[in-house]
């Protein structure tokens, strides 16, 4: 599983290895983007990239974070204010290289005594667990500047790491590499934990003595090697850490080994996903034990799923609680709440505010917003309720309307507890349907109904005898009714008396226990 990235857990430990700052550089173009969208922003598993390499910078709890802008810098800093309002930033007006970077980044801060941490604004896969690791091996080497590495089939377009024995010597980019330096298969992250005073005197003798023209960030390690300082490596095995995300392939292969480890983290934890293949589930998705995913279920946002609770096949879900027990199929569902042992579904449409009871029901072709939906009441089939508080118990017929709209504002219709409303029943909002009040199938309810009433608000049936023969005789209406002598289906018939007799009896009975009272 992995954490939500807008989010930091603060370990007590971890406040000894405190560092003076952590610089995130995130000024680059992103021209392989090819996108109007700052490439910080787009989102692997839900969450910005951004905000990824800041929550890993957190677990450093640095007494500086600062986070280096230039590229669509209004658009980062806009989003900055919502995940870290608290984090420094710096800008980067000329795109001179990672060296000319972090110089923007510490430009600002003043003496710093201690470890500085560089590291990248698009490495989405950098937990905040490495760079602890990063900076523990920083420490316990005595070393001056470690840099993160790992070792990679194909190395070309890193920075290779040439060392001298167990020391690094010096990084070499693709562009300056020589045949044998191309050769290496170490390769250099941009990661980076540097003693401050290391990084200061290497900032400042930096030159532009190379295929780029830049000031280069890895250059600060040939200058502490000429100072006689201790330079290590830190290498690690999961290279997907190091990644950085440049064009939307790179984005779409981020995402699907990110999604890979949150539903894999989520099954060891005792979540069935039935096919992991097609499930999505955003990092900041809370799932209990024993919940069960089918195929084609997409859980975004602070969506929380209870124990037990089934979701899927073919549903999506953004923000939505789901209680205990629950089953959810086929639907789509925004910021709503699904209560313990309810059912939704299948192609039901939860729009925002909808709250769905205890062993409630919102069926098949239901949409409902800014709904509040009690303990066992049901919206069983093909109905719109919004704007609508529907009591524990009550049933609302197929194709009814909570006609909420007038075309200037929006009200709300009340159907009281036990309530009955038919099927094909339009409620003409602001009404009250009091509680085990009964509305006739087809009514259009325009008054409010009192507690135990029966409201009927439909024209009466008019029948045109003979109307088929007389309009279209002979036609193939007019001799079917010939065939059937013009009776009305026997069944039918049979069905309605049936229906009346028992509808008597129940009265009758009802009637009696009054009358004994």
């Amino acid at each position: 599983m992995t954490s939500d990235p807008s989010t930091t857990q603060t370990d007590p430990e971890q406040s000894s290895r405190s560092v003076a700052a952590v610089v995130v550089l995130a000024a680059g173009g992103g021209t392989r983007m090819k996108s109007s969208t700052s490439k910080l922003l787009h989102k692997v598993a839900g969450h910005s990239m951004l905000s990824y390499a800041v929550s890993a910078a957190q677990a450093l709890q640095p007494q500086r974070l600062v986070v280096v802008v230039g590229h669509e810098r209004e658009q980062v800093l806009a989003h900055l204010d919502d995940i870290a309002p608290h984090v420094s930033t710096a800008v980067q007006d000329q795109q001179n290289g990672t060296g000319h970077a972090v110089q923007c980044g510490l430009a600002d801060l003043g003496e710093l005594d201690g470890e500085v941490v560089v590291t990248y604004g698009d490495v989405p896969m950098l937990t905040g667990e490495t760079l602890v690791e990063l900076v523990e091996a920083h420490r316990a080497a005595g070393a001056k500047a470690t840099v993160l590495t790992a070792h990679v089939d194909d190395p070309y377009g890193y920075g290779r790491i040439v060392r001298d024995g167990e020391r690094v010597a010096r990084i070499v980019e693709q562009k300056d590499c020589s045949d044998d330096e191309a050769s290496i298969t170490e390769i250099n992250s941009g990661i980076y934990v540097f003693d401050a005073d290391t990084l200061r005197h290497g900032l400042g003798n930096l030159t532009t003595d190379n295929a780029q023209g830049e000031l280069y960030l890895t250059d600060v390690i040939t200058i502490a090697n000429q100072r006689g300082e201790l330079v290590t490596a830190k290498i690690i095995d999961d290279v997907w850490q190091t990644e950085g995300v440049n064009d939307r392939v790179q984005l779409a292969r981020m995402n699907r080994e990110m999604n890979n480890r949150i539903v894999e983290g989520w099954m060891r934890a005792g979540v069935t996903v039935v096919d992991p293949a097609t499930t999505w589930i955003h990092a900041s998705v809370d799932l209990a034990q024993d919940v069960t995913i089918l195929p084609n279920t997409t859980l975004e946002g602070a969506t929380s799923v209870a124990t037990g609770a089934t979701i899927g096949p073919d549903t999506t879900l953004v923000d939505v609680e789901v209680g205990e027990g629950a089953t959810v199929i086929r639907t789509h569902g925004t910021l709503a709440v699904i209560g313990a042992g309810a059912d939704v579904g299948p192609f039901s449409y939860l729009r925002p505010g909808t709250q769905l009871g205890a062993k409630g029901k919102i069926g098949a072709f239901v949409e409902t917003k800014n709904a509040v939906i009690g303990d066992g009441a049901k919206v069983p089939h093909l109905a719109y309720a919004g704007d609508a508080v529907i009591d524990a118990g009550a049933n609302i017929g197929a194709g009814t309307i909570f006609a909420n709209y007038d075309g200037l504002n929006k009200s709300t219709t009340h159907v009281g507890a036990n309530a009955f409303v038919g099927s094909n029943s339009v409620l003409v909002a602001p009404v009250d349907i009091g509680a085990g009040a009964f509305v006739a199938a087809g009514s259009t309810v325009t008054d409010d109904v009192g507690a135990g009433n029966l409201a009927v608000a439909r024209g009466r049936q008019h029948a045109s005898e003979g109307w088929i023969g007389k309009r279209r005789p002979g036609s193939k209406w007019d001799e079917a009714a010939k065939a059937s002598d013009g009776q009305v289906h026997p069944k039918v018939t049979e069905s309605r008396a049936k229906a009346a007799e028992k509808n008597q009896q129940a009265l009758n009975t009802q009637q009696a226990q009054e009358g004994a009272q």
